[in-house]
């Protein structure tokens, strides 16, 4: 054995010897707690847009909120994919590309941030009737939607630096932007939207101020305060030749969200239309769907949060060949996974009313509507444990493809045929039940993907073995 590769074993420090329940605690936590964190502020956009405007107002942003996602689609796809690259790197004990992969993700979402708070404005109008806007909600839309398109650029750097600052050691510090950003925003609502009375422009100016304070926050960290990557002006000279690697590795991310964005976009629609045909009308499957989702949303990220917590567990001891650490962390985020959404299917089987009252409406057929949404539509979601907790496994072991197939097999070979199928036989109420099936046939997929996966590295020999026969 080369005295590199000794020197590489040796110091993988924390990411190649902690112990896994206490490494994926460290890293974990900190990136469980900044999504929900994310997810909650989002929700409580909600709650307060509810309470003060109506639900035509929680309409608007959920037509904006496909716009969102479009952004963070690249967002995901730099962020994750330079992760990825950054972890794999370091566990082969390539720091240079390391800098340069960190450096790239930067590059990309400053580049690509700019661009998109230029053109999603200028076509806001013909974007927001396209996602399902009516005459009643277009001009709450409006107000919203100009203010959070033009500010784009904090969205998207913040994503794609906080998973760089995971990355490089620093969870945390991560989680400190974002709750940083969540708590500016939790005051300027209230104060916007009842004290100024500012409406749903308020809530935008609210999220927007976030942003630019984890934006400034994360900036600090990365010019001076990096832990293990040093990042500097050389950093960023030719940092561009990485991009393919990153966009790869990331191109998962970027698909699984732009293929959610194509969902909403059917899936507005068709509640719109054939919400129009039945007695709930036109804007309250909308938004009582819309609101659902982003209650769900909390949960999902407690999901995504572990899982990608565990990222740069997965890539460094892949990267090191060491499967069984792998495997065992592993194991221990599906088994936290299956208990966060598994709690979650029987309270929404047994307490939906409990939820759908945060978000007020003062409408008897919306807080109808909105228990069958969560009763019907995430009627299985403890399946999707699997899928969720699997995309991001093999991005971050270098295997995008098996990633990739996961969420189009999701989100276009099942949930949007069967949304339209059944929305067309049994209306607005019908629509809901594409949600299960779309869990249960995708979460066996899953499973059997993870399982193969498991049954390749038992069968492979671990670095550390090799390096005892040396």
């Amino acid at each position: 054995m080369t005295d590199n590769r000794q020197e590489v074993l040796s110091s993988s420090g924390l990411l190649g010897n902690e112990r896994i329940g206490k490494l994926l605690f460290r890293f974990a936590v900190p990136m469980m707690l900044s999504l929900v964190l994310s997810a909650v502020y989002n929700m409580v956009d909600q709650i307060f847009i509810g309470q003060g405007v109506g639900y035509l107002g929680n309409g608007a942003t959920n037509v904006i909120f496909p716009l969102m996602q479009v952004a963070l689609a690249f967002g995901f796809m730099f962020g994750d994919g330079a992760a990825s690259h950054m972890n794999l790197c370091m566990g082969e004990g390539k720091m240079d590309e390391a800098r340069h992969s960190m450096a790239a993700g930067i590059s990309a979402s400053l580049a690509v941030g700019l661009l998109l708070s230029v053109l999603l404005p200028l076509f806001i109008t013909p974007l927001c009737r396209v996602f399902g806007a009516t005459d009643a909600i277009l001009p709450y839309a409006l107000d919203y939607g100009l203010i959070i398109c033009a500010f784009t650029v904090f969205g998207l750097f913040d994503v794609v630096t906080m998973s760089l600052i995971r990355a490089d050691g620093s969870p945390g510090f991560a989680m400190l932007g974002l709750v940083a950003g969540c708590v500016t925003n939790l005051i300027g609502d209230p104060l916007a939207i009842f004290v100024l009375n500012m409406g749903v422009r308020g809530a935008a100016w609210a999220t927007v101020l976030g942003q630019m304070v984890n934006a400034a926050l994360n900036i600090w960290y990365l010019w001076g305060h990096t832990q293990s990557v040093h990042l500097d002006r050389a950093a960023f000279r030719g940092c561009f030749r990485f991009m393919g690697k990153i966009s790869r590795l990331g191109f998962s991310s970027f698909i699984g969200q732009i293929g959610f964005v194509i969902v909403l976009f059917t899936q507005n629609n068709l509640l719109v239309h054939y919400g129009a045909l039945s007695k709930y009308g036109a804007e309250i499957p909308m938004a009582a769907l819309g609101v659902t989702m982003k209650f769900f949303a909390v949960l999902f990220c407690a999901v995504i949060g572990v899982a990608a917590g565990a990222q740069p567990i997965f890539s460094y001891n892949y990267g090191s060949r060491n499967y069984g650490r792998v495997m065992e962390t592993l194991r221990l985020v599906l088994f936290i996974a299956v208990g966060v959404l598994g709690f979650a299917t029987v309270w929404f089987q047994l307490a939906p009313e409990s939820v759908t009252a945060l978000f007020g409406s003062g409408n008897a057929l919306y807080d109808e509507y909105s228990v069958k949404c969560l009763r019907i539509f995430l009627a299985l979601i403890v399946l999707d444990a699997f899928e969720l907790t699997g995309s991001i496994f093999f991005q971050a072991i270098g295997k995008p493809l098996i990633a990739t197939v996961l969420i189009l097999f999701r989100q276009i070979v099942i949930q949007l045929p069967f949304m339209v199928l059944f929305a067309w036989l049994f209306g607005v109420e019908g629509l809901l039940y594409s949600g299960p099936l779309d869990s249960f046939l995708v979460g066996t997929m899953a499973i059997f993907f993870l399982w193969r996966e498991r049954k390749k590295m038992r069968q492979e020999p671990c670095r550390s073995q090799a390096i005892l026969q040396d």
